[in-house]
């Protein structure tokens, strides 16, 4: 049994620059009107079509909550840290060259480093994976549209809120297999239901949740370690953020489930907010108190083509050499020949668009802009 959409509040945040799916829109709709207890549903400027459910969308239900619409990223998100490479000494040709190739399971020295009590902990919470799985995967970004992205910062909007001189480290990656797993085991049992709220289900979901959400945390944290290992640099954390995730929420005087798919909290202070491999990145002050957008911002540019429409469009115009060089100079590291292409700017929307958007539904102040100076995606393969 679903709701009426007249009790449902469902609204879009996007003006008229941004490119808008007419399917995305009727995803949210369809979504809102078809789950039992969604009360609101927000589709941010990123929006675009996902599997069943719309990316760049937040809902917010009450008495049930749906682990489908999390999907299978489970704790997705994004890191910054600055680092203590100053920009005007490096160059993107030197960053490749000292990065390597930093795909497959960590190096031994950072392998010292891992809580492996901490690792078996968080496998038995998941229930669906062995420590030693976790550690095949830990410190590694995997596919789609997961990346690290050395940065130098183009522009202050707030003074001294960055140091201009610094590199800057962007890490944008998950819980790996980790959250597919357990979202393949809920639906193997439940399908797209969703779960009661103080259900025992519920409360076994919720433990799986919390220990893909640490995983992916530790993941873009040896990630980020691993790069400043090969780096020879030291960072600094400025903020990690999840967008893939389900929580306990008050919205309205209502208590419930606020789920987040493709989009950034506005309630945790500093968010980053990405554009494609050949574009800016955001660094924005969410408003306070802002309820009409369920406390979330875009997660990034978001999508304007299917993955599977990417390379007939884009092969006839660029080559795999013109892709791996931006408009800024910088290079994009990605081995995968398929990938590039499904992951090249043209595939995204603008994200001055997006931002600007928020920014005039007066949901954010600007902090800093970023512009990439290496992307590492896939490094090349290692022979025999």
């Amino acid at each position: 049994m679903g709701n009426s959409l007249m009790d449902t509040y469902v609204q879009v945040f996007a003006n008229r620059s941004v490119w808008m799916e007419s399917a995305a829109i009727e995803q949210l709709h369809t979504t809102a009107r078809n789950l039992q207890g969604i009360r609101a549903a927000v589709g941010l400027p990123d929006l675009h079509p996902g599997r069943g459910y719309p990316v760049g969308a937040a809902f917010f239900s009450t008495e049930r909550f749906y682990p489908a619409l999390v999907g299978g990223d489970i704790g997705c998100g994004m890191a910054l840290h600055a680092t203590s490479l100053k920009a005007h000494k490096t160059s993107p040709s030197k960053l490749e060259k000292a990065l390597g190739v930093i795909d497959g399971p960590l190096p031994g020295v950072l392998l010292d480093e891992v809580d492996r009590a901490g690792l078996q902990a968080l496998a038995q919470r998941s229930g669906v994976a062995t420590a030693d799985a976790l550690l095949q995967s830990l410190g590694t970004i995997g596919g789609g549209n997961h990346f690290a992205e050395l940065q130098a910062v183009d522009t202050l909007y707030e003074e001294s809120a960055l140091d201009k001189k610094c590199v800057y480290l962007m890490v944008h990656s998950g819980s790996r297999g980790l959250g597919g797993a357990i979202l393949r085991e809920h639906v193997e049992r439940f399908n797209h239901g969703g779960l009661a709220a103080a259900s025992p289900e519920a409360d076994a979901y919720w433990q799986q949740h919390e220990a893909a959400i640490a995983y992916a945390q530790l993941n873009r944290r040896m990630i980020a370690q691993r790069m400043a290992k090969a780096l020879r640099v030291e960072l600094r954390q400025v903020l990690d953020i999840s967008h893939n995730h389900v929580q306990r929420h008050d919205w309205r005087g209502q208590q419930g489930f606020l789920h987040r798919k493709g989009a950034t909290p506005a309630d945790e202070g500093l968010v980053v907010i990405p554009g494609s491999r050949g574009d800016y990145s955001y660094l924005v002050r969410p408003a306070a108190d802002r309820d009409e957008a369920l406390h979330s911002l875009a997660h990034g540019a978001g999508r304007k083509w299917a993955r599977s429409d990417c390379m007939g469009r884009l092969r006839p115009r660029f080559s795999l050499t013109d892709l791996q060089q931006t408009r800024f100079d910088s290079t994009v590291v990605c081995a995968d020949r398929e990938l590039i292409y499904e992951e090249a700017p043209q595939a995204y929307k603008d994200v001055d668009g997006v931002v600007a958007s928020l920014q005039e539904a007066g949901l954010l102040t600007l902090v800093a802009r970023l512009k990439p100076l290496l992307t590492y995606k896939k490094g090349a393969m290692q022979c025999c």
